[in-house]
């Protein structure tokens, strides 16, 4: 009997080696996003925890904290938070990582993405490019792995003055731009006044009359936030665009079983297709209206500049011509933030938009 305890304790330990132990699951995963829960970036944070919680049978719980509770308000410092492991996931905007990643700062480059001739299908393509897999590379060295990529949306600008529709209309004009040196520099060079503050305070500010202006997505901020009770005039101009990353610690990533990422990198598909379309919904080619029809899922407002000017907006569309006048504004700074940023990913993104048909 003793012989037999030898026997079978041996072929245990033996086949206790032979396996490697993954780590413990947690009880909740947090999931940073900067936004409040209803906008088009909150609700592809929310669709990817209900599809893991489905999809994992209830094994995997993700918590979505809304609003930046995670970061105390500060956007820029989500980055270290995911990447020390305060965050587990997160869904996050490339301006907001772009202070600990420059490489992030592609999507910034004044009127880069918008002059193709399909901006969406153009910024699909750098996603899933070489570009993108510079990008993604950068970020795993960095600690934090992509699993995806969603859209807060091409950002455009609103005002409680008057029309934008040359540099010279926005002449000291206190704009509230991200905490990004880029959108400083951007804005500095059109004779703007730039002014970093998180939301909050700037629509405090917008309601004080203390900043005159604002740039962000429609679909995702304009909308939701009703940016239209205090800005009159919106000027659509495309001038640079606002990748979501679906994004986890390395360490937590490693801890899933290979079933078990196979199955959260399905989910973040399901989960961008989704939240992409809200972000692009009545301003692409028609295939997200078509999508959202398809799932059922299809929000209210379709037509969101129609929606806006019978809010009593009124939409600003530059020509191009118009706009080539703020490409040569701004053509310093492209050229100052395209050696910073690295001519290798700038040209790897350029070949992934001649790829588009």
């Amino acid at each position: 009997m003793r012989k037999l305890i030898a026997v079978v304790t041996l072929v245990v330990l033996i086949c206790g080696l032979s396996i490697p132990a993954l780590a413990a699951y947690k009880d909740e995963y947090k999931m940073s996003v900067n936004v409040a829960a209803q906008s088009a970036w909150g609700k592809g944070a929310g669709k990817f925890a209900d599809l893991v919680a489905e999809k994992s049978g209830g094994k995997i719980n993700v918590k979505v904290y809304y609003s930046a509770q995670l970061m105390a308000g500060k956007q820029t410092s989500e980055f270290m938070i995911v990447r020390n492991g305060a965050a587990d996931f997160a869904l996050s905007s490339t301006i907001n990582w772009s202070p600990q990643a420059t490489e992030l700062n592609l999507f910034a480059l004044p009127f880069f993405i918008s002059s193709q001739p399909d901006p969406y299908k153009a910024l699909d393509a750098i996603e899933a490019g070489k570009a993108g897999k510079i990008i993604s590379d950068a970020l795993q060295k960095k600690g934090v792995t992509v699993l995806g990529w969603g859209e807060n949306g091409f950002r455009e600008l609103t005002n409680g003055i008057k029309p934008i529709v040359t540099p010279d209309d926005m002449a000291g004009m206190k704009i509230r731009v991200v905490g990004s040196p880029l959108y400083l520099d951007i804005f500095k060079a059109l004779g703007a006044n730039p002014i970093n503050m998180n939301w909050g305070e700037a629509v405090t500010a917008f309601q004080q009359g203390v900043v005159d202006g604002q740039e962000n997505p429609v679909n995702s901020v304009i909308l939701p936030y009703k940016v239209f009770e205090f800005h009159k005039y919106l000027t659509d101009w495309h001038y640079v665009v606002d990748p979501l990353m679906y994004a986890v610690n390395n360490k937590i990533w490693s801890s899933f079983s290979p079933e078990d990422q196979k199955m959260l990198m399905e989910c973040v598909e399901e989960a961008s297709k989704y939240q992409k379309a809200l972000a692009r919904v009545g301003l692409d080619d028609g295939s997200s209206i078509a999508y959202l029809k398809e799932t059922g899922e299809l929000p209210e407002v379709t037509e969101p500049y129609k929606y806006l000017e019978e809010q009593g907006m009124t939409i600003t569309k530059l020509s191009a011509d118009q706009v080539n006048v703020f490409v040569e504004k701004t053509k310093s700074v492209f050229d100052t933030w395209k050696d910073k940023i690295g001519k290798d990913l700038v040209e790897a993104a350029e070949q992934d938009m001649a790829t588009v048909k």
